[in-house]
């Protein structure tokens, strides 16, 4: 039976179900509770549900939960690449086709009536949040911010008619592999872009109003259109910003800037992950913040979400040196190693950057699409 979420009650049970679901994987990571409600539920305000809109379904059996999907439309993804294509997100199912089929189906339906074309997916919301199917790499946990699933859900997926639209990759960069050769590259590159007016610099969190903004219109002329990124809207970045802010240590938010003006920047964060796998169903209380607050300065992964470039200034090294600096600021810290992720398979300028350092693809994102 499928049930569309309309109480707090089942919006609980759609945001607990993977806590069961996985309650015996040793890779499995629970998103905090309190995000994903404010990311879910529109009477929470995000920014999202500004511009547009989404239904959650519930699969159950005997009155238990074995299924949860988001059919999602995104309007302002719909207005700026011109497609009639909507997205399916938050995707958990048990290893049952007919369950899948059932909330695959409810999701293209509801995107039906708004007379759409195409499903992607998973996509929750946008390509600027989560998103992806984990294909390859299952032998580890996720890093923060990136998905996880069982290796059946592929199957399931593709056995409902989904199609392969592209590929995500991620990277790991250790400590030990980027010494030597590839940093005595980075000092090269840098004084080499000094020379044409270009300062490899840290973001000044003292200054955070005002380079934000700054940094938002490189994310938005920066990313690649052939995904059907959307641009964020102030609101969206200032949300995005204000959470990255309460983790972001000003070592590993690293922008490129010529004549006062952004041009590129690269931000990692610390991956939380480490903590939050061992926080019962991600709730913040009345254990998790203690575990938050006196462990995060012990975390050895760092992830660097966000690199983006002005097309104008790229092929001069500018993201190997964003990576590089990174990478040398975490000497002297308990950062180990560092996920690049996540990158689209055909962008050979990033992937090559990344590889300049001895970044090593180790898991591998697949979103899917369909006619329907």
């Amino acid at each position: 039976m499928i049930e569309v979420v309309e109480n707090k009650k089942q919006l609980k049970e759609f945001i607990d179900f993977p806590h069961e679901l996985y309650k015996n994987d040793p890779c499995y990571v629970p998103e905090l509770y309190i995000g994903q409600k404010e990311l879910l539920w529109k009477a929470d305000n995000h920014p999202f549900f500004d511009h547009s809109d989404m239904r959650l379904f519930l699969a159950k059996r005997d009155n238990k939960v074995v299924g949860r999907i988001a059919a999602i439309l995104n309007n302002n993804h719909i207005e700026y690449t011109r497609q009639p294509e909507g997205f399916f997100g938050f995707f958990d199912c048990e290893n049952q086709q007919v369950t899948a089929n059932a909330l695959l189906n409810e999701a293209a339906k509801w995107l039906k009536g708004y007379q759409l074309k195409n499903i992607i997916g998973p996509v929750n919301q946008s390509t600027n949040n989560t998103c992806g199917l984990l294909v390859e790499g299952f032998n580890t946990p996720p890093v923060v911010m990136m998905p996880y699933n069982a290796p059946y859900y592929s199957e399931l997926l593709e056995n409902w008619g989904l199609q392969k639209k592209t590929d995500l990759l991620a990277y790991e960069v250790s400590k030990d592999s980027t010494q030597s050769k590839a940093l005595n590259l980075l000092d090269r590159l840098i004084s080499r872009l000094e020379s044409k007016g270009i300062v490899i610099r840290s973001i000044n969190t003292k200054d955070f109003k005002n380079e934000v903004p700054k940094i938002r219109e490189v994310y938005n002329n920066a990313w690649d259109k052939n995904l059907g990124f959307v641009p964020m809207t102030e609101n969206e970045f200032k949300v995005t910003a204000k959470e990255l802010k309460m983790i972001l240590d000003p070592r590993f938010g690293i922008v490129a800037e010529k004549e006062g003006k952004i041009i590129g920047f690269a931000i990692g964060i610390p991956d939380i992950n480490e903590i939050q796998i061992d926080m019962p169903k991600g709730r913040l209380f009345p254990t998790g913040i203690f575990k938050l607050l006196f462990r995060k300065n012990k975390v050895s992964t760092l992830r660097v979400m966000m690199l983006g470039v002005l097309e104008e200034y790229r092929k001069l090294g500018i993201e190997a040196c964003l990576y590089g600096k990174i990478i040398r600021n975490a000497e002297g810290t308990n950062i180990t190693k560092a996920e690049c992720s996540w990158m689209l398979e055909h962008n050979y300028l990033m992937n090559h950057a990344i590889e300049q350092i001895n970044g090593r693809l180790y898991k591998r994102y697949r979103i899917y699409e369909k006619a329907i």
